[in-house]
């Protein structure tokens, strides 16, 4: 019978956690799972006193193991999100074991593994495919080909002189011309992220939306839209320094005013481990601290 593969992605965080990761190690040795590990995150455990260990390693996608049936993520929603960088198009499902902070992605506890792991490699879960966007121009290569996001792409003022306008187009139709900080396309997966801090709306995941939320607008009427996933969103920065910053999830660019951007749903989607008794609107609650009366703090 063959044994089960697993890959493990992390990033460097506070060492108080480190304990949890080998507890992860030794179950997993328990169980008899084969795991490769993210080169980066191992060499930061070993500079923290974690026992060395015969391990395999992957340094990113190109050699990621293709024979793993999910990769683990140890971090936090950030580390979700470096995670999908090295998933990509490939299909693999992706947990997350929460080592941060509000946890959306991430949301299996530190002190939940074991139980939570047991469930998944029982096969006791359910995949939920999380749509993507990508950006694209014809005067530039972004990002070296990572040009994809999760949770959102993000247009901003490179600085804090002055506002920036925006000419957004849908499909060749203008749509309006923001002047604002800046302006969020974001999927349903980052309406509760940047955007809903902006005061964009919660949008469900597969609802088949995108929702665009402009930063800090001069006009107080100018407010979120929620458009369809199949819509191309063309955008073209106006700035008095000629240049802009875009970012794309954690990753962000300083690019030049004629820079056209081109903005769409991705041809890929990931695949988001979820445990069964794991539902949206339960994390939701949980997360925003919905049916909590306020008063009594």
């Amino acid at each position: 019978m063959e044994q089960t593969k697993i890959a493990i992605f992390g990033r460097i965080f506070n060492s108080t956690v480190i304990p949890y990761v080998d507890h992860l190690f030794d179950y997993l040795k328990k169980r008899e799972i084969l795991i490769s590990v993210h080169i980066e995150f191992y060499d930061f455990l070993l500079k923290n006193d974690f026992p060395a260990r015969n391990i395999e390693t992957f340094t990113n996608h190109a050699d990621l193991p293709k024979d793993i049936s999910f990769l683990l993520s140890l971090g936090g929603d950030g580390t979700m999100l470096a995670a999908v960088s090295i998933i990509r198009d490939s299909g693999i499902p992706i947990a997350g074991i929460n080592f941060g902070r509000l946890g959306f992605l991430a949301n299996i506890q530190k002190n939940e593994l074991e139980s939570a792991l047991n469930q998944i490699l029982n096969n006791q879960f359910h995949i939920q495919k999380r749509a993507l966007l990508c950006v694209e121009s014809s005067h530039k290569n972004l990002f070296n080909g990572e040009n994809f996001a999760l949770n959102d792409i993000t247009v901003f003022r490179f600085d804090s002189s002055s506002m920036i306008t925006i000419d957004a187009k849908i499909d060749d139709e203008l749509l309006n011309s923001y002047w604002a900080d800046g302006l969020i396309i974001a999927t349903p997966t980052g309406s509760t992220a940047y955007s809903l801090s902006c005061g964009g709306p919660i949008i469900m995941p597969g609802s088949g939306n995108f929702v665009i939320t402009p930063i800090s607008p001069h006009n107080l009427n100018v407010r979120p839209i929620v458009v369809s996933e199949n819509m191309t969103l063309r955008l073209r920065i106006e700035s008095r320094t000629e240049k802009f910053i875009l970012s794309c999830d954690s990753r962000s660019e300083t690019l030049p005013t004629e820079t056209e951007l081109i903005i769409r749903k991705a041809p890929f989607s990931i695949n988001l481990i979820r445990l069964e008794n794991d539902g949206y609107f339960r994390t939701l609650r949980e997360k925003l601290l919905w049916g909590i009366d306020v008063r009594n703090y």
